[in-house]
């Protein structure tokens, strides 16, 4: 394993610093506050996970008890409170184990007669109240094999408590001082009681035989999970600590919000280090050595729970991406790459790549899946070096006569990547590259382990990331991908051409002339301040309002921008704007993988903030929010930003803004939904002000069965906004329909792209579709009733 990891790039970053990484680790662990939802699987597996060490000691114990039925551990062993501990979780492991297969089985994920494509895949037509199956994918044996394990280890414990008892009753007939009593057997005195009939001897033999069961389970358990590193739901028992441990935030937040710039060699590009970018450099993550070591401790911790993929919005509408599929892909791909790289490390070339050369010491280095076949084409001529039985050519025996095999392949390398669970589930989705799944040998990740389709289907929500309790960094793995799919081949979907396009030449996705960015303001009957125009700066501001391109260019975001001015005007709110010294923030450059000109844009918004000493921003973008606070800093951008729904929250709180609700017998509507927008919830962990101004408006808020950090997406991040969805049903679509079934008249959001994605959705012709509005929209209307 560990050498598996070290094939990954430097991370020192992910060490320190070591106090609060710990500290976030420790707490993480005990609390289980990663465990988003489901309390009853939260202290499951909270149990089954502390029985764990705790009852490694009676596994000590058993060696003992092999040849001495009253073996105990000196010190600990007759110590109350160790007894206590080690009978309240034998008896909390079996109850957690039995709820966890429970659920395993309901969600049809641990019959191994089941077909995975009929039992397991189910439904993906975006239904909120029926989603997919979390277990479609995971290898069912695995988790029968851990599962059971489990449960044997605990049922011999709780018996061995019982018999011991029973052998210390018998011994107290000669000597009483050694009873046994409540005080040492608090959980199972009252069934060891049933074996004080059997005799010393009897006795004996079963304290010895349950201990050897015990520990031969315990030794085939670690011999099965030593030689399945594939084995994540084994694996994570050790290796989620570390993941933990190495996330991205040492303060223990999500790799949310923020992406990390491309490094080369260990440091950050950026625009002035690109001019000395080596010409052979390559940039993004091609091949599997390319993510760090820490990104391949994230694919060997998956614990294949199904969290991510149950909840994510492309696998849910029909799409072939799969978070989970995803990291298993590459996990399945980097164990069968490690065992190549350990084969050109023996022929002592470690500096060469066996699956880059034509041959080694003059012999043709032969693809994996062909030589396992005794096939291989040979690289110059094409032609067969050798030949199967069957085609039998007289060129193709001589030639596998006089070309043997360049190297011998690994005892412990897998002649299929995956599992046939996993293989059924890529193949079902239609993310499998072949029909044997994934490149064995080391490859480009992209189309030989991750198909285009899955890559481009990612919305970067960021619901993987939240829901994954090891702290895998799904989205992070994404963007890398496609930065290197952009910058070093060019290959992206053809709609973002005219995107990268718009935003290099007029620095915004409409392709729109600067001189059009205040026109939103032309129907307000007051002014709107321009910095540099009506004033010298921002200095004398209370807040700048960034207007971003779609609050700029787009009909309906243009009606937001212009009720955020018109509450800031009622307010009293001293703000201005940039007007066409505003430029795209480069949201989508980035998200889309273009992170050159991501830099290029935000670091002309940067030095444009600058000049104009702005401190306080208010954006009405979710995108622009996320950016311009958690990304510009990385550019030394540093700003107090506040979306509009907190800065107007916190206007009505104040007083400054009275709302009025609705009188009776109004034709307004008297209730609404509100949609979370991905970069405002989950990204930033905003969810009350939006919802604190609705209810200030007096409509009836009804929650969506997704909302708050399970929030589904619009189908517009990650650069989608810009992309047709090609497979499934539109994201959109089903979010719609899901606001929809609420029975709500409108549909609340805070994002401009969540706005024009909800309220362009194809709907059924018999369809009711709800009115899609901005929060602020509803909130102005709420204050005109009340002048």
């Amino acid at each position: 394993m560990y050498r598996q990891f070290s094939y990954g790039q430097s991370a020192p970053e992910r060490l320190k610093p070591v106090g609060s990484r710990l500290w976030v680790t420790i707490a993480q662990t005990l609390t289980h506050r990663s465990f988003k939802g489901r309390p009853g699987i939260r202290a499951a597996h909270w149990l089954v996970m502390i029985s764990f060490p705790v009852l490694f000691f009676t596994l000590l114990t058993g060696y003992g008890q092999i040849v001495n039925p009253g073996y105990h551990l000196p010190l600990l062993g007759h110590f109350p409170p160790y007894e206590w501990l080690v009978e309240f979780f034998a008896w909390g492991g079996l109850l957690g184990i039995l709820l966890l297969f429970w659920v395993r089985l309901r969600n049809g994920g641990i019959l191994p007669w089941r077909k995975a494509e009929v039992a397991e895949l189910g439904n993906r037509t975006g239904d909120a109240t029926d989603l997919p199956k979390r277990f479609f994918g995971s290898t069912r044996w695995w988790a029968i094999f851990v599962e059971a394990v489990i449960l044997v280890i605990v049922i011999c414990v709780l018996l061995l408590r019982g018999l011991e008892y029973a052998y210390q009753y018998q011994l107290a007939v000669s000597s009483p001082e050694s009873a046994p009593t409540y005080l040492h057997f608090p959980l199972t005195a009252w069934y060891g009681q049933f074996f004080t009939g059997l005799s010393v001897k009897a006795l004996t033999y079963s304290i010895m035989g349950v201990a050897v069961v015990k520990i031969l389970i315990s030794a085939g358990w670690l011999t099965v999970v030593g030689l399945q590193t594939r084995m994540g739901i084994a694996w994570h028992r050790f290796l989620a600590f570390i993941n933990i441990y190495a996330r991205r935030d040492p303060k223990g937040g999500k790799a949310l919000g923020a992406l990390e710039p491309i490094k080369v060699n260990g440091q950050d590009l950026t625009l002035d280090s690109l001019e000395d970018l080596p010409e052979d450099a390559s940039l993004g993550v091609r091949t599997i050595t390319d993510f760090t070591w820490k990104g391949l401790l994230d694919f060997s911790t998956c614990t294949e729970c199904g969290r991510c993929q149950e909840l994510c919005p492309a696998w849910a509408t029909g799409k072939p991406l799969s978070p989970k599929l995803f990291t298993i892909a590459l996990r399945d791909h980097q164990v069968s790459a490690a065992a190549f790289m350990e084969a050109a490390a023996a022929l002592e070339e470690p500096e060469a790549s066996l699956l880059e050369a034509d041959e080694v010491d003059g012999a043709p280095l032969l693809p994996l899946e062909l030589a396992l076949k005794n096939e291989a084409v040979s690289q110059e001529a094409g032609t067969e070096i050798g030949a199967s039985a069957e085609a039998g050519t007289e060129a193709g025996a001589d030639t596998a006569e006089t070309q043997p095999a360049a190297f011998e392949l690994p005892a412990n390398l897998p002649f299929q990547p995956h599992t046939g669970d996993v293989l059924g589930a890529l193949m079902a989705a239609g993310a499998a590259p072949s029909e044997e799944g994934v490149a064995l040998q080391h490859a480009p990740l992209v189309p030989e382990v991750i198909t285009p389709e899955a890559l481009w289907a990612c919305t970067t929500c960021g619901a993987c990331v939240e829901q994954c309790p090891v702290d895998i960094e799904h989205v992070d793995h994404i963007v890398d991908l496609r930065r290197h799919q952009v910058l070093m081949e060019s290959a992206f979907p053809k709609e973002l051409a005219g995107v990268f396009r718009k935003l290099e030449k007029k620095q915004n996705p409409y392709g729109q002339a600067p001189r059009k960015r205040l026109e939103w303001a032309k129907p307000l009957d007051f002014e709107v301040p321009v910095i540099g125009e009506d004033m010298e700066d921002a200095s004398e501001l209370d807040y700048l309002f960034w207007v971003g391109c779609a609050g700029a260019y787009d009909d309906q975001a243009q009606k937001t921008s212009r009720a955020v001015a018109t509450l800031l005007h009622l307010a009293d709110v001293k703000f201005g704007v940039l007007g066409s010294g505003e430029t795209c923030t480069g949201d989508p450059a980035r998200r889309a993988g273009n992170e050159i000109l991501f830099q290029t844009l935000a670091a002309g918004a940067v030095e444009t903030l600058n000049e104009v000493k702005a401190q306080k921003i208010v954006v009405t973008c979710a995108h622009c929010f996320n950016t311009i606070a958690k990304e510009f800093p990385q550019l030394g951008g540093h700003y107090q930003v506040l979306h509009h729904t907190q800065l107007l929250n916190q206007l009505v709180r104040e007083g400054r803004l009275k709302p009025v609700p609705p009188k009776p017998g109004e034709q307004d509507p008297q209730a609404i939904t509100y949609h979370d927008p991905c970069y405002l919830g989950r990204h930033n962990q905003v969810y009350a002000p939006p919802r604190e101004l609705l209810g200030a408006t007096g409509l009836e808020l009804r929650e969506m069965p997704r909302n708050h950090d399970r929030a589904m997406c619009c189908g517009g991040g990650g650069a989608r906004v810009w992309m047709e969805e090609h497979e499934g049903v539109q994201i959109a679509t089903a979010r719609v329909t899901e606001a929809q079934e609420t029975g709500a008249q409108v549909v609340a959001t805070a994002c401009p792209f969540c706005t024009q994605m909800l309220g362009s959705a194809p709907m059924g012709p018999d369809a009711q579709r709800p009115e899609v509005k901005d929060v602020s929209l509803l909130m102005l209307e709420a204050v005109e009733r009340g002048q």
